[in-house]
């Protein structure tokens, strides 16, 4: 039996501008997703997804050495998908073997599982988890595979991968990732709140594709903006950051914070993460900012220690 387990993520800074190679902030979760894999006589892939409270999401079945879909008992249409996830899931174990063709490509079988840590709607990276769990049992480079199968920048491949902050640069080849000491002396005044939908990253970056041109400037200012969000040692100062953040990534994808739509009453700051309107923002508060957010509505509120590795 083999087991892989990967870090979820949040992208504290850059979002959409991370594409375009800005210097971004991105930190690994306490929570994430294994991959269980277990030989079996059968000439099959039996695969199990099961959510973080042990419900089963997804099952299918892929005859072997063939790789082909014979059985599946969840089709995500009825939650708003685009189809059915284990033709999804297909297609990603299809690139996996175009990597490495060797890949399941034999009369062996596999019982896999796959377990998430954390709710699934919370956007804390059930695909780059799988996606990286799924290279690594495979010996493929998993940056590759997110290429050819989700897109985007790759960071929380990165986060995945490490169990410390990380700044994260994208370029056209491989990838800059380096370890940083993020840990700031006010982090227990820092909270990650759940805006109660998970939002679509591909439909967030097609609109900042459409909408942005020449960005040199901007993507400068928020490389610059993430260097100090790493020295900043005062509350202050750090909400300054943030709203600066917040009026760039504004004005670019011509949308309003999230401080302007929900919480313009709010006695501390708070700062959209990865792609806007929803998933997780972060604010800064204190003990009252639990009663506050949940008043409007918003259950789920985290203190930033019990959310980051």
């Amino acid at each position: 039996m083999k087991e892989f387990y990967s870090n979820g993520k949040l992208l504290l800074t850059g979002e959409y501008f991370i594409l375009d190679g800005a210097k971004s902030l991105a930190v690994p979760t306490t929570c994430g997703q294994d991959l269980i894999v277990e030989p079996i006589n059968q000439h099959e892939l039996i695969w199990e997804s099961y959510t973080n409270i042990g419900e089963c999401w997804l099952q299918a079945i892929f005859d072997l050495p063939k790789l082909r879909l014979t059985n599946a008992t969840y089709d995500d249409k009825k939650d708003g998908g685009t189809g059915s996830v284990a033709e999804d899931l297909f297609e990603i174990l299809l690139q996996v073997r175009k990597l490495n063709p060797s890949f399941l490509n034999t009369k062996q079988g596999f019982l896999v599982k796959t377990n998430l840590t954390f709710p699934k709607n919370w956007g804390l990276g059930t695909s780059s988890t799988l996606i990286n769990n799924l290279a690594n049992w495979a010996k493929a480079n998993p940056y590759q595979l997110l290429e050819k199968t989700f897109g985007g920048s790759g960071y929380d491949i990165a986060c995945a991968q490490n169990d410390t902050p990380i700044l994260y640069t994208r370029n056209q080849t491989n990838p800059i990732v380096e370890k940083v000491n993020f840990n700031p002396n006010f982090k227990q005044q820092l909270y990650f709140v759940y805006l109660n939908k998970k939002q679509n990253s591909r439909e967030g970056i097609k609109r900042f594709k459409q909408l942005s041109g020449n960005l040199t400037l901007e993507t400068e200012q928020i490389s610059q903006l993430t260097e100090a969000f790493i020295t900043c040692d005062n509350l202050i100062d750090f909400e300054k950051l943030l709203i600066e953040h917040e009026q760039i990534v504004s004005k670019t994808i011509q949308l309003k914070t999230v401080q302007e739509i929900y919480f313009s009453d709010y006695f501390g700051q708070t700062k959209s993460l990865g792609a806007w309107g929803g998933d997780f923002i972060l604010a800064t508060g204190n003990q009252d900012s639990l009663k506050y957010f949940n008043q409007k509505g918003f259950q789920t509120v985290i203190p930033y220690q019990d959310l980051i590795l």
